[in-house]
Order: structure tokens, then sequence, then C-alpha cells
């Protein structure tokens, strides 16, 4: 039987025309976009036209768009390059309890650097609400950064609202937009982003490019040093093809995200059903916000989630137990247990995210096959054996 990839909230496949757009800038074009001669000006040339699909597909304008290698960098440009900027100001952040480590760990180390940073955790719903964020700024708070879309739940985060707390307050925010891109607008101007993280793997682009955006008027310092790249905030040698994806996925997801969405959306909905009426003992987390269409996040109580998750690889089906950077972690979810699930629920999780290719045949086969893989999963676990 062919495999189901149901795990696109750790990666997408690159779509095949991003693919075939991005060899030739491999070999024929391969000249560093940095010289002044006229290879390397069509590289550049290349490079800027991704930016401007990028700044389209952000509401951004094109010189507000810091190309970098991803996720990870991106968020940590953005928290520790504004809270260093800003530290004269105050030394106070604010963030979630349901942070992507990229985000989560950044704070960790602005603590090690004497920052004081408070932690807003969300309602039991997964949502971090804007009054929340507000009561916890301060006189001497400089930064605020809360996720658009959380990776684990699915759950949208009020980034309008939040972003006008701190607007009113003059406060720089920073918004992860990661796990939202492709699946909700996005729009920088409308979410009074001061910042804003996207990167091209989540949404049919290439893996090794990202973007920051830095609106006009903030402040970033570096985190590496050499040439003037990137207005001087992200030295290095461009990585153009992977830059040159990264435009396409902006501009295909841009075209797209309002009628794939829904399609999408209607089979998860078909397959949570499904599961939830087949299943006993099924928390389904977040269900109660609103969620990126393509993500269900479910604890089937009494088991371990990783050996549901095994035990479907086996099955052809692959789904997680949760984010895949915590991938062989023994701790439950920080985000479940953030919002208020026990340890145990937690542990019992896994993560089913959809994409644009999946099928209805595909989740036909996904709710005929989980039920009995569960039923055999809690047959065999401690639990049932006492």
């Amino acid at each position: 039987m062919p495999r189901i990839y149901l795990d696109h909230n750790a990666s997408t496949p690159c779509r095949p025309e991003i693919v075939d757009a991005m060899v030739p800038w491999f070999g024929e074009h391969f000249a560093n976009p940095s010289s002044v001669h006229a290879y390397g000006q069509d590289a550049k040339a290349a490079m800027e036209e991704a930016r401007a699909q990028v700044a389209a597909f952000v509401h951004a304008a094109p010189s507000e768009v810091i190309f970098t290698s991803g996720g990870t960098e991106s968020d940590n440009l953005a928290v520790l390059g504004a809270a260093r900027a800003l530290s004269e100001r105050g030394r106070h952040v604010v963030t979630s309890a349901i942070e992507h480590e990229a985000v989560a760990h950044a704070c960790d180390q602005l603590e090690r650097e004497g920052f004081t940073v408070t932690r807003v955790a969300p309602d039991a719903r997964g949502v971090v609400s804007a009054d929340a964020i507000a009561d916890a700024l301060r006189d001497d708070t400089i930064l605020v950064s809360v996720m658009a879309a959380n990776n684990e739940t699915g759950v949208i985060q009020p980034s309008a609202e939040i972003g006008a707390r701190c607007a009113a307050r003059g406060i720089a925010y920073h918004i992860d937009a990661v796990q939202a891109a492709g699946k909700i607008p996005i729009d920088a101007g409308a979410w009074q982003a001061t910042l804003l993280t996207i990167t091209g793997h989540k949404f049919y682009g290439p893996k090794g490019a990202g973007a920051l955006i830095a609106r006009r008027g903030s402040r970033v310092h570096p985190l590496l040093f050499g040439g003037e790249h990137e207005r001087g905030k992200r030295p290095g040698t461009a990585n153009v093809p992977a830059i040159v994806g990264l435009g396409l996925a902006c501009r295909f997801a841009a075209e797209e995200v309002a009628t794939g969405a829904p399609r999408v959306a209607a089979l998860r909905d078909r397959m949570e059903t499904a599961l939830l009426e087949r299943i006993a003992h099924v928390v389904r987390h977040g269900g109660e916000a609103p969620r990126v269409p393509n993500t269900s996040h479910l604890s089937f109580v009494g088991v371990e989630g990783e050996h549901v998750v095994l035990s479907l690889d086996m099955k052809g089906i692959a789904v997680s137990a949760g984010a895949a950077c915590k991938s062989g972690s023994s701790r439950p979810s920080g985000v479940l247990t953030g919002m208020g699930v026990p340890a145990a629920t937690a542990r019992a999780a896994v993560r089913f995210s959809l994409g644009r290719g999946t099928t209805e045949d595909e989740i036909d086969r996904v709710i005929d096959l989980v039920p009995d893989v569960v039923a055999k999963v809690r047959a065999a676990s401690p639990q049932a054996a006492a």
C-alpha cells in the first residue's frame, strides 16, 4: 500500500515547479549575488525578485525582508537581536508559555544575559489572550514575542489584538508565523508586527531559506559578523537557489491559500469526527479555538503517543507525537501542559497535520486503521496489564 504522509507541520515536500526553478541557480547561474559583474547581478536580480514575492506575501515592503537560513535563525535574530538592541530602554521581555523552542530557548538565553522574561500561559483552549499579554507589560518591557499559530495544536493566536496592545505602548512585537504561512493569510501591517518570521519548508518551499521581516524603524543587532549583506543584519553569501524557491513558495501560497484551506479543513474535520466517534477516551486539543485548517492534535488516553506513532508508521502512516524538534524526548508536551492538560494525557498525544496533496482516500484509510492501532497499543500498555 502507498504510504501516507500526515506530518506536514514538521516539513512539506518541495513543489516540483519550485525545484525546477531552483536548479539553474545551482549550475549555470552560480555566481555570488554580491559580485558587481553581470553574472553576479543576474543572481542579485533573482534574489530581489524573491524579496518582492516574500514582501507581497506578508504585506510588507521588500526593503523590510531579511533572508536567513530558516525559522530558527529568524526567531533568534528577532528575539536576541531586538532585545539587545533595545536594552538601554529596559530589560523585560514578554512571551507565551507555548512558543516554539527557537523562541523559548532564545528567551532562556536572554535570562542568562540578565534580562527578565515573563511567560504568559494560554487558556484551556490554547489561546494566549491579548488581555493576558497586556497585563504582563511593564514600564521596562521592550519586546513581546507570541506566535501566530501553534505548531502542535494549530491554534491561531490573536495577533492583531496583541499587536494593538504593543503598539499602544510603543513596544516591539515579534510574531513567529512559521506555522501560519500558507495556511492562513499573513498581514504584518494589520497585525502591527515589528518583526515577523517565516520559513520556506513549511509551505512547499525548500529547506535552508527563511526570512525575518524587520519593519521600517525596527532595531535589531546582528547575531553573526562579516560582510554587509542583508542591510548588515545577516552576513554571509546568500543561498540564491533556496531564496528563489522561498520566493516562489510565497507566490504560490498567496495565490492558493483561500481555495486550498477549506478543502484541507474539510478533510481534517471528517477525520477528527470519525476518530472521535470510533475511539473511546480521546481528547481533542485546541478544538474549541480557531485553528489552522490542517492540524489535529488528539490524545488517545491510556497509551504513549510515541507508541501510536511507531505503530502507525509500520502501517505506512506518518504522523508525530508533537513538534519534530522534540522527537525522542520523554517529557510531555510543554504546549499541552501549559494549557492545563495532565501529563499522562499530554504524553498520549498524536499530531496529524494534513497537506495540499492529502486525498479523501488517504483519510478514509487513516479512519479505518487508527482505531485498530490504538486498541492494540492500549491492550499492550502497562495500564491494561495492571
